[in-house]
């Protein structure tokens, strides 16, 4: 053979196992034109999907089956397209030979592929049965009556209860009541918890747990050591506010001082929020909202958008929107868990609230309309349909979350005229109002909900063990327990509407929470210039130009990336941790000579 002959072989042999530059590039064509294919589809199923559920969660009614089948069909469709064989193929194929492709385009071969893990076609069957569990359960959880001696009420009187009266009777009545709907939850939890493991783990995923916390790009292991962070970081507050809160409601319920705090002592059903036990006087706003009412609420939150350079809110979202409570004496009920949600992924966005006149919900209102803004942020024709959401989920809650926390603070509520400007207030109150909401919500989330989601699904925890399980968490975690016997009839934990409908994400809220005080730090120092115990957004462009940046991207880059890009920093606790440090040496004043019943240090 001569040297020609052996070029010739060589350069053949080479154009074959290396594309040229025009295969790559019809490679990257073919790989765009299947992504637009699977763009175009997932869009129309999401509408279908977004409209049943957005039926079965605004007008429950009961002995209803039609509602929840029309969900289960929509919710089927989706299943069997995401994750059909053809796509699950694709998508590996693709992500096989990267080369030729753009980042974005590996990105959502990425999503392709692990929304199949959830709804795998090997798995139809199983998966069927889930989204028919799962519907089943909502309907059964928002369509539950709730009764207080055989008179109905409705969550918001069971809430109202427990935020103002001091009748320990009447409180332990109106918390058992709380929980009644637990008994009628629990067989289709059990249901659940085999149906949503064996969903995932035919793509290789160990459990429903592990399949939600690689969202992240992280393993259910990494999950529980950053949420185990999370309670190592704010614990030594945790105890102090535990041990606050145990001699405050003694002496406001006049009884002899617990170990524990009794759950029907605290002004919310779980226990996750005790921020209603301080009044700051000088900051309620109750009256002002009372006097403006519920509609007006809504369009000053998005007045406060829109001074920060956000356009305004297309005109379906009021007219489509359930944004106000269902009467008591209503023929239906609906979910009254504030929601926000993205009908087509694009410019049709909804709100699915409950709005009353309270300082709470004030900032409920802007925390949900946050999650709207951020919708409509991403919903542009630089992010493809696919990732268009947070750059993770907890960054979603964050911006809603920090809203919240800016519409209380002193100055924004001095701008809109909602308290006099000057009004001598006590800011350490202040400040301990806000660790009652955000400190208290870490144990809770990261401990609680987050292990025994980790407990039921990576430990297939028994049905018989949930409640005795989840109150060993409970006393564990937050120091509360219950006064009354909690056997195993009841099933205390799917009270939670995240444990029937959102399930094995509620670490979102903790990490939330954690970059909600770095983002709100960074914007205080860098944008406004001012202390972030005391800042004012509203009317700032430069905030809103920010906030634009950090959301347009959508999930189109990491979010380990878009969080170096936006603030500098990696995820930490330590801007949580440093706004409420000026809290520590008044707590310990106070409860110095006082007995603390949390360890010093919480070990797992």
């Amino acid at each position: 053979m001569n040297r020609i002959s052996i070029v010739i072989i060589v350069l053949a042999t080479s154009c074959m196992n290396n594309p040229t530059t025009k295969n790559k590039e019809l490679t990257k064509q073919q790989a765009q034109t299947y992504l637009d294919s699977y763009n175009q589809k997932y869009q129309k199923l999401v509408i279908a999907q977004n409209e049943a559920q957005w039926k079965l969660n605004t007008r429950i009614v009961k002995g209803d089956t039609i509602t929840g089948k029309l969900a289960d069909a929509a919710d089927k469709e989706m299943a069997q397209f995401t994750g059909s064989k053809s796509n699950i193929d694709s998508a590996k194929k693709y992500l096989a030979i990267k080369d030729p492709l753009t980042p974005l385009q590996i990105k959502q071969f990425e999503v392709i592929l692990f929304n199949a893990g959830n709804n795998p076609a090997v798995a139809e069957a199983i998966v069927n049965r889930r989204i028919e569990a799962n519907n089943k359960q909502t309907s059964l959880l928002f369509g539950f009556k709730y009764s207080i001696d055989g008179k109905p009420v409705t969550t918001g009187d069971i809430d109202a209860i427990l935020e103002s009266s001091t009748d320990i009777k009447k409180r332990l009545k109106t918390w058992e009541a709380s929980k009644e709907v637990g008994k009628v939850l629990k067989d289709g939890l059990d249901s659940l918890q085999y149906l949503r493991n064996a969903s995932v783990t035919p793509l290789g995923y160990k459990d429903f747990f592990d399949y939600n916390a690689r969202e992240y790009g992280m393993g259910e292991d990494e999950i529980i050591q950053l949420t185990h962070q999370f309670i190592t970081e704010v614990w030594p507050l945790y105890r102090e506010l535990h041990t606050w809160a145990r001699y405050e409601l003694a002496a406001k319920y006049k009884q002899p001082v617990p170990d524990y705090i009794p759950a029907e002592w605290l002004p919310n059903r779980w226990g996750q929020d005790w921020s209603a036990l301080v009044d700051v006087k000088g900051l309620s706003i109750d009256p002002v909202l009372k006097s403006h009412g519920a509609e007006w609420m809504a369009h000053e939150s998005e007045n406060f958008y829109k001074s920060i350079g956000f356009d305004s809110l297309p005109a379906s979202f009021w007219t489509k929107s359930s944004l106000y409570p269902v009467p008591v004496d209503s023929p239906f009920t609906k979910n009254n868990h504030a929601s926000a949600w993205h009908m087509d992924l694009d410019h049709d966005v909804r709100s699915l609230q409950s709005i009353t006149p309270t300082t709470d919900y004030w900032s409920t209102v802007l925390h949900e309309f946050g999650h709207i803004y951020y919708f409509l942020s991403y919903s542009n024709p630089d992010i493809p349909v696919i990732l268009r959401t947070g750059a993770n989920r907890g960054y979603h809650e964050a911006f809603g979350t920090m809203m919240g926390l800016a519409s209380l603070q002193k100055p924004f509520l001095e701008n809109l005229g909602m308290i006099k400007k000057g009004i001598p207030t006590n800011d350490t109150l202040k400040l301990l109002k806000e660790a009652l909401s955000y400190i208290v919500n870490i144990p809770w989330g990261s401990g609680v909900m987050t292990e025994f989601e980790y407990n039921l699904y990576a430990k297939k925890l028994p049905k018989d063990q949930y409640n005795k399980r989840w109150w060993e968490l409970v006393k564990e975690y937050q120091g509360i327990v219950p006064s009354s016997p909690r056997g195993e009839e009841y099933c205390d934990a799917a009270t939670k509407t995240h444990i029937n409908d959102d399930p094995a994400q509620y670490y979102d809220y903790s990490i939330a929470n954690v970059l909600v005080f770095q983002f709100h730090t960074y914007i205080a120092d860098s944008i406004l210039h001012q202390n972030p115990h005391a800042t004012n957004y509203w009317g700032n462009k430069a905030v809103g130009d920010f906030l634009h940046k950090v959301m347009s991207p959508g999930a189109s880059i990491d979010w380990r990336e878009l969080q170096q890009k936006s603030i500098h920093s990696d995820m930490s606790a330590k801007a949580m941790v440093d706004y409420f440090n000026p809290l520590m040496s008044y707590l310990k004043r106070i409860n110095q000579g006082r007995k603390y019943t949390l360890p010093e240090k919480h070990t797992f």
